[in-house]
């Protein structure tokens, strides 16, 4: 027979004791340096950053060092810690046409005004497993690329589309967008808060969303117009002063993308965008994001809802989100004893009318 059972704090203090001994792992091990994280773990630490929210590569270390490397859970501390942090003001708008780029793709042109920059990557490597690392965890030094991390001059390439009018203009309508981390979204929601829930959502829930889109479930056959990595400024209008500071430089991936559209009733036939912004080397995520977003202007377009999981925007921005999702998976795991008993009894009442009538 099922009955209910209580657990203990002395328990709990065991399980904390345990995950801590877990955590460090064996003694005669070197323990795990937070900086080695942030620079050799570099790709780890730009996905929790960019799903935390928050900017700062040493407190994402810090949290994939704490969550034993479970990036989700270093996500939630950095959500977690983020909460605490005092708002200053905002920030004005990044211009990533001023970036300074490390990596710049383009899959629709060959040849684009300061030349396509490759940057590191592993697209063009073969997935074997290098045994060196393992040996003595060095790799022969390579000179640094010429003009690394250089200010190069590196305007959009889909300008050149939107020149001869071959792509939709997106001309900024003056409003000031939402803030999703303090108002709560609402349904439906407009594009500025569509591409911060993106932004923010979980990488894999969204890069399986892109892929279907692909395979078919929404009007997204897309073309990389531009990727690119680099370092943009963030400035900071001060009131008082009368004019700009410049606070400091963040990396950040966008990825915009080029997708066939017949026209519809409102539009005529042109090429659309898809768009997507993170934090960090996060080029995976800004393209799913850019494919996502494409799928889900399909309203604004005026073209016909396929039913695709895509082009669903409270399916999508209501379970991208891997905190919330975690939150509400994992609290099973808890104790629902008196949950289960009910549910017990109720079977138990069921067959044995059952039996009876029978």
């Amino acid at each position: 027979m099922y009955v209910a059972v209580k657990g203990g704090e002395r328990a709990i203090d065991a399980a904390h004791d345990w995950l801590g001994r877990a955590h460090r792992g064996p003694a005669e091990q070197a323990p795990l340096d937070t900086a080695q994280i942030r620079d050799q773990m570099a790709l780890a630490v730009a996905r929790v950053m960019a799903e935390g929210s928050l900017y700062d590569p040493d407190l994402a270390a810090l949290a994939i060092k704490q969550a034993r490397g479970d990036l989700i859970e270093a996500i939630f501390l950095i959500r977690a810690y983020r909460t605490t942090l005092p708002r200053l003001g905002a920030s004005a708008a990044v211009d990533t046409g001023a970036m300074r780029v490390k990596r710049r793709v383009s899959a629709t042109f060959k040849d684009i005004p300061g030349g396509q920059v490759l940057g590191p990557t592993f697209d063009y490597t073969h997935r074997l497993l290098d045994f060196r690392l393992m040996a003595d965890g060095e790799l022969p030094a390579t000179p640094p690329a010429t003009g690394d991390g250089a200010a190069l001059h590196a305007p959009h390439v889909l300008g050149f589309l939107n020149r001869d009018g071959l792509i939709e203009d997106t001309p900024d309508d003056g409003k000031e967008p939402g803030d999703l981390t303090r108002e709560p979204m609402e349904l439906p929601a407009d594009r500025a808060l569509r591409l911060q829930a993106l932004a923010r959502g979980d990488e894999g829930f969204l890069l399986g969303l892109a892929y279907s889109t692909q395979r078919g479930y929404a009007r997204n056959h897309a073309f990389v117009g531009e990727l690119r990595i680099g370092a943009v400024s963030v400035e900071m209008e001060i009131p008082e002063l009368g004019f700009a500071i410049e606070l400091g430089e963040v990396e950040v991936t966008e990825c915009e993308t080029v997708n066939q559209f017949k026209g519809s009733r409102t539009e005529p036939a042109q090429f659309t965008r898809g768009y997507g912004l993170t934090f960090g080397q996060t080029e995976r995520k800004a393209l799913s994001m850019a494919l996502v977003d494409r799928a889900l202007r399909w309203d604004e377009l005026g073209e016909d809802d396929q039913g695709a999981p895509a082009q669903d925007q409270e399916f999508v921005l209501s379970h991208c989100d891997n905190i919330q999702a975690t939150g509400f998976l994992e609290h099973i795991k808890l104790p629902h004893y008196v949950d289960f008993q009910a549910e017990l009894e109720l079977v138990r009442r069921l067959r044995a009318g059952a039996e009876d009538e029978a």
